[in-house]
């Protein structure tokens, strides 16, 4: 098909606004690279650039030497990130399911509390207590998996409007008189019909807990739960306070202190961190896109 001249236009504009929003996007990342293989002294000195000087692997040579602690933290991040995504998935999918049933009892008082709660919250105080003081979950791994991200009510509610107004109603009417239960119907119908929305929240999900630290920060102590420790709040721990790495590093004698690369290694474990969403978020981008059109767009 043949465009029209205003059309090209158009599409000419729209292709470059988007290869320079995806410049915006990758520079970072590219120098972010860069700078992991910039040498420690020049890049004290001088500043990362996209065109150092000086090159070195010392960072991940260093990171490499200390795996004990670094390996272990990208350990309970794959743990944490996998256990939570996958309860949010069940309790997110069940929770809407539910939601979407017009005849069930109450269903117009949790769409307002659900609605609610993304308008306001109870706030750190509050919940810092409850999950302190009432769960107990300081110092435990289900601190990191239970408290702000396990269920999202912009999740909730995407996976409310796909059951509702992408599965048809015909299909689930056509279960339930055969006999079906409730539970029967969603786990052998609703959820195999609902893979790009389970997928794509389940996706954001992930993203969330790969890139959480703020649970750590509030709910694990340096005395009783440095070992459940993950790669972000490692990487917190660097930044607030070189000397975190540089204590490991005295204590088993691996790397000379003064020898530590401070600088580039933050970029070097940021890379370790981010490089496995960016492998994987290639494989599910179809998946996200269309969860989202679908989810978010109707109802």
């Amino acid at each position: 098909m043949k465009l029209h001249s205003d059309d090209r236009r158009w599409l000419t504009a729209s292709h470059i606004v988007l290869i320079f929003c995806c410049a915006l996007v990758l520079i970072p990342f590219f120098l972010l690279i860069v700078a992991s293989f910039t040498d420690n002294n020049w890049a004290t000195v001088n500043g990362f650039s996209f065109f150092p000087k000086e090159w070195s692997v010392v960072a991940y040579t260093y990171i490499s030497t200390q795996w004990a602690t670094i390996g272990r933290g990208y350990l309970m991040t794959v743990i944490v990130t996998a256990a939570g995504t996958f309860g949010s998935i069940m309790l997110t999918s069940m929770y809407a399911y539910g939601l979407s049933i017009d005849t069930l009892p109450g269903t117009k008082i949790l769409n307002f509390l659900t609605v609610f709660t993304m308008l306001f919250s109870g706030g750190i105080v509050a919940s810092y207590f409850c999950w302190s003081n009432i769960f107990h979950v300081r110092d435990t791994i289900w601190a990191l998996i239970l408290p702000n991200l396990m269920m999202s009510a912009f999740n909730v509610i995407l996976v409310k409007n796909y059951y509702k107004f992408s599965l048809p109603a015909e299909l689930l009417e056509a279960a339930r008189i055969d006999g079906a239960s409730e539970f029967g119907v969603f786990w052998k119908i609703v959820f195999p019909l609902s893979v790009p929305i389970i997928v794509t929240i389940g996706l954001m999900t992930g993203l969330l807990y790969w890139n959480d630290w703020t649970n750590g920060l509030y709910y694990l102590t340096e005395r009783g739960g440095s070992h459940l420790y993950t790669v972000q709040i490692l990487l917190n721990q660097i930044n607030d306070n070189i000397t975190f790495l540089s204590q490991n590093a005295s204590s088993t004698g691996n790397v000379n202190v003064a020898e530590l690369p401070s600088t580039t290694v933050r970029m070097a474990i940021a890379i370790v961190g981010v490089l496995p969403v960016m492998i994987v978020y290639p494989f599910f981008q179809r998946f996200f896109v269309k969860g989202i059109t679908l989810g978010g767009v109707k109802g």
